[in-house]
């Protein structure tokens, strides 16, 4: 059975980060060490990121606040709220973007009515509240009550991929299924000030956003649908469990960041590939270059140069991973369906007829890497405002050089 994605759009909140200027503000921070200094300097401009977005109004100069909790812009410093405080604010700020998003997949397929959606999937990895997302959303939007949710927690940067592949398995269970996915996060929630390079590297690399999408296999999709969810697979690398974690810590969630990430990526990739393209042997007898699309998520600026090297990809492959990073960051386990939408958002290639295929993957905590091989079946329309923003990266594909140790999964 054929299943489909009928859309897939994007929220971000309307806070914008200039990257140059959030580095000024850790780098002024009066506890930092002369290598603390050194490393915000270096993970901030090494990065590759121009712009991100977050729920946090307070972390821009543009804003004033009489209770400050992150950012008090009379002294300069930054604060350190407790893991309640940043949790309260998720609860609140991540519902709105879970619904926004939500709301425009389901705007974006005007045949269907909001009660034909039969399954709801919410994923995030930032924050916790009950009734949850997927609770928010339902009463929000007003899906059918009887809506079978379920919500993916905590699992990481490769969440997308497990939710789109329960997605895909409803659906090839019940011919009828609409499932609505949908990922938010609101990474910046955890940011900290610290001489912890692990911190440091989080600080400079992750953003909020939200990314939903409308999965099904019901009768005539075929003509209207975005993408053929084809195969996926899991791999979880025989080394690097230590190197990539996600933990709750009293002041906020902590991230563990190794260096030696890009290097584990780049031993392993091509074995984690194998099973996928293995579906299709002919597929998997040719130049990986001959898939004409890669959606990459893009960790960080060396995650994305080893990906390309290892695998031989072009520069115009990496394009959409490297726009998204540089204008969105990193949003955990929604950026990779930022960048699948920029590989959706460009005309079909000449002779394609509907038919390109795109290779997806994601890597989170354990070290896992999930893979997925989709076809796209035509152009969608680009979105509003910021979110059309990574269009404007074709002319400016390659990265910006910088330290190899502005990267995470």
């Amino acid at each position: 059975m054929t299943v489909y994605v009928r859309s897939l759009e994007t929220a971000v909140p309307t806070t914008k980060l200039i990257q140059s200027e959030a580095r000024d503000v850790f780098a002024a921070q009066p506890g930092l060490s002369r290598l603390g200094s050194r490393l915000v300097n270096t993970c901030f401009d090494g990065a590759a990121i121009e712009t991100r977005f977050t729920a946090v109004q307070e972390l821009t100069n543009t804003s004033r606040s009489g209770n400050p909790q992150f950012y008090d812009q009379e002294s300069g410093l930054l604060l350190n709220p407790s893991t309640k405080v940043r949790n309260d604010i998720f609860a609140r700020e991540a519902t709105k973007l879970f619904v926004e998003a939500s709301r425009a997949a389901l705007d974006a397929v005007p045949e269907l009515d909001l009660l034909d959606i039969t399954h709801l999937i919410t994923v995030s990895c930032t924050g916790f509240f009950n009734p949850g997302p997927d609770y928010k959303v339902v009463r929000e939007l007003g899906l059918n009550p009887a809506v079978q949710r379920y919500h993916l927690g905590f699992m990481g940067c490769y969440a997308a991929f497990p939710a789109l592949r329960a997605a895909k398995l409803f659906c090839e269970a019940d011919p009828n299924a609409v499932v609505l996915v949908v990922c938010a996060e609101l990474c910046s929630l955890h940011v900290r000030t610290s001489n912890d390079p692990d911190a440091i590297m989080g600080s400079a690399l992750f953003a909020d956003g939200a990314a939903a999408a409308v999965v099904t296999a019901r009768h005539g999709t075929g003509e209207t649908a975005l993408l053929k969810l084809d195969h996926f697979e899991t791999v979880l690398t025989p080394v690097g469990e230590d190197s990539m974690a996600w933990n709750i810590g009293d002041n906020g969630f902590e991230m563990v960041l190794g260096n030696y990430v890009p290097h584990i990526i780049d031993d392993h990739i091509v074995g984690a590939l194998e099973p996928l393209l293995a579906r299709e042997p002919e597929l998997a007898a040719l130049p990986y270059t001959s898939i004409p699309h890669w959606a990459i998520h893009p960790g960080g600026r060396s995650i994305l140069d080893k990906v390309q090297s290892r695998l031989g990809l072009t520069e115009e492959q990496l394009v959409p991973a490297r726009g998204i990073l540089r204008n969105y960051g990193n949003m955990s386990s929604a950026t990779v369906l930022f960048v699948l939408k920029h590989i959706l958002e460009q005309p079909l290639r000449d002779g394609s007829n509907g038919g390109e295929r795109v290779c997806s993957m994601a890597f989170g905590p354990g070290l896992t890497v999930e893979t997925g091989l989709f076809t796209k079946l035509r152009q969608a329309v680009s979105g509003p405002d910021e979110r059309a923003d990574a269009a404007t990266c074709d002319s400016q594909a390659a990265a910006p050089a910088g330290s190899e140790e502005a990267t995470v999964g």
